[in-house]
């Protein structure tokens, strides 16, 4: 038999990877540096991150958990509460990256981080945008929904709020830095900034008609790149004059000593009476047992306290009613 040439050999590994590429499913992107988005907590308080944890999702873990990103400060403390009272529920792996990127991995079945394919799916899914679930039951992934926390928008400045800023109007004004949760998968910015941006005619002059992420719309306004946690960092840094954030950002950036203060809105501009926290357990989850029981647990005192103490306001006996998803 006529040997292979080396060449040869070559192209054909190169042809088989290329089919092989070509074949393989088109996962949401994990963006770099994000490792304290993706961990895995176990109940002798131990936790792993990045792409360990990934590892141990795809091996298994007891209970997944996917929401909304801003929630990430609370996390350890309601889990370990959760964990407490469930002590047969080991091990917990939780991604906490906006959930309109989180939405689209659920359907795509998966992330891809650092170069690496991960097929997975959570047991359970928070977002504070319904027409994030609304995609899911057209996907057939979910069904049904409740709502288990409310939040309220409110502004960002320096310690000491040297620009003399007090309310959204003022974000009208030309030579302030402003940066703003982009629009394209922060809920807090395509579901609720851009409706108290609108109501003070501000959407336009500010977005310049762009819709994008870490991007520049207007010539003196930043979109974050991921998150709206961002934010503190660039005013904390000297970067930014101001920015629209979660009311829980200031509570947080406080306990972290950083230089920046919250300044509040009127409930028609934080909208602190629409702002609803909802969770749906998925169709295709493994472990919907432990699903139910973490459902069942944020409808507690102690896993309602454990969130207010990071600014979060507590949701009602009315609100826990499990709904259909419109």
């Amino acid at each position: 038999m006529r040997k292979i040439r080396p060449f040869v050999l070559a192209f054909i590994g190169f042809l088989l990877a290329r089919a092989a590429l070509a074949k393989s499913p088109k996962l949401e992107p994990i963006p770099s540096g994000r490792d304290a988005d993706v961990r895995v907590f176990f109940s002798n308080g131990k936790n792993i991150s990045g792409i360990k944890a990934l590892e141990r999702m795809q091996k298994g873990v007891d209970f997944s958990l996917w929401i909304a990103g801003n929630q990430f400060f609370a996390m350890p403390e309601v889990l370990g509460t959760f964990q407490k009272e469930h002590p047969e529920i080991k091990s917990i792996g939780l991604i906490t990256l906006p959930p309109g990127k989180i939405m689209r991995a659920i359907i795509d079945g998966g992330w891809t981080y650092q170069g690496r394919q991960f097929l997975l799916h959570p047991d359970l899914y928070t977002t504070v945008d319904l027409a994030h679930l609304k995609s899911l039951k057209k996907a057939g992934l979910a069904s049904r929904y409740f709502t288990y926390l409310h939040n309220q928008l409110a502004l960002m400045v320096a310690k000491g709020n040297p620009r003399h800023i007090h309310g959204i109007a003022d974000l009208g004004r030309p030579h302030l830095r402003i940066f703003l949760p982009n629009p394209v998968t922060e809920g807090i910015m395509s579901v609720y900034g851009e409706e108290t941006l609108k109501k003070h005619h501000l959407w336009k002059k500010l977005t310049q008609g762009k819709i994008c992420a870490g991007c520049w719309g207007a010539p003196n306004v930043y979109f974050t790149r991921v998150h709206h946690r961002e934010i503190p960092k660039a005013i904390n840094a000297g970067r930014a004059d101001v920015g629209l954030v979660w009311a829980t950002e200031n509570v947080h950036a406080a306990k972290k000593g950083y230089a920046v203060q919250g300044v509040s809105l009127p409930a028609q501009d934080s909208l602190k009476n629409k702002v609803n926290y909802i969770a749906s357990i998925l169709k295709n989850g493994e472990r919907l047992k432990n699903a139910e029981l973490y459902a069942s647990y944020l409808k507690t005192k102690e896993a309602q306290a454990a969130y207010a103490r990071y600014g979060f306001a507590k949701a009602s006996a009315a609100d826990f009613k499990m709904r259909p998803i419109p």
